[in-house]
C-alpha cells in the first residue's frame, strides 16, 4: 500500500489537521484501490449529475496524480458528491485522453467524505512511476489548494511533475 498524506498548502505550509486527506493505494492484479478520506467543507457541486465532469478542479476536489517515463502521467479527480475526471496526458497539460469512466463510490456525513475507486492497470503510464496528491476547495480569496508534496513557484500550479515523489505503487 502506498499512503498519501495532503498535510501543505501548495508551497509548502502545514496545515490543520482537520483540513488534511489521506489517499491510499492499494495493489491487485488487474487495478489498483484508490481510497479517499477527506474533510467536507461542503462547497457547491458541479450542476451536472453524478459521474465524469469536465473542468471537476473548479469545485471541491481531492487529485491524484501518477507520473511515468517519457512525460505521461495520469491525473484522477474525485468530488465529494460523485463526480470525477480522469486524464491521461502525454507532456504538460497535454491532455491524449479524456473523459474515462471510472468505478467509483463516495460517501459522507459527520463532515468528511469518503471515495473508493478502481484504477486499472493499463492507465497508469509506463514505470518508474512519481506521484503527487492535492485538495482544493473554498472560493475566490478564501480557495485554498494543498498538497502532499510541495509545488512550489508563482502560484498553485500541479502539473510541476519535477517535484512528485517516486513510488514503487503496489
Amino acid at each position: 500500500m502506498v499512503r498519501l498524506r495532503v498535510a501543505l498548502s501548495w508551497d509548502g505550509e502545514p496545515v490543520p489537521l482537520e483540513e488534511q486527506v489521506t489517499l491510499d493505494i492499494v495493489g491487485h492484479e488487474r487495478h489498483l484501490a484508490l481510497r479517499v478520506d477527506a474533510p467536507f467543507f461542503g462547497d457547491p457541486a458541479p450542476d451536472f449529475p453524478p459521474g465524469s465532469v469536465p473542468g471537476l478542479w473548479n469545485y471541491e476536489v481531492v487529485e491524484l496524480f501518477i507520473a511515468g517515463a517519457e512525460g505521461r502521467y495520469l491525473e484522477v479527480e474525485i468530488g465529494p458528491h460523485g463526480h470525477h475526471l480522469v486524464l491521461q496526458l502525454d507532456g504538460v497539460r497535454n491532455v491524449v485522453e479524456q473523459g474515462l469512466e471510472l468505478d467509483l463510490e463516495v460517501s459522507r456525513g459527520d463532515g468528511r467524505w469518503t471515495a473508493r475507486a478502481s484504477l486499472p492497470r493499463d492507465w497508469l503510464p509506463p514505470l518508474p512511476h512519481r506521484v503527487n496528491a492535492y485538495s482544493v476547495h473554498g472560493a475566490g480569496e478564501h480557495r485554498r489548494y494543498l498538497a502532499a508534496n510541495a509545488v512550489p513557484g508563482d502560484g498553485p500550479d500541479f502539473h510541476r511533475l519535477q517535484y512528485f515523489r517516486e513510488v514503487r505503487l503496489p
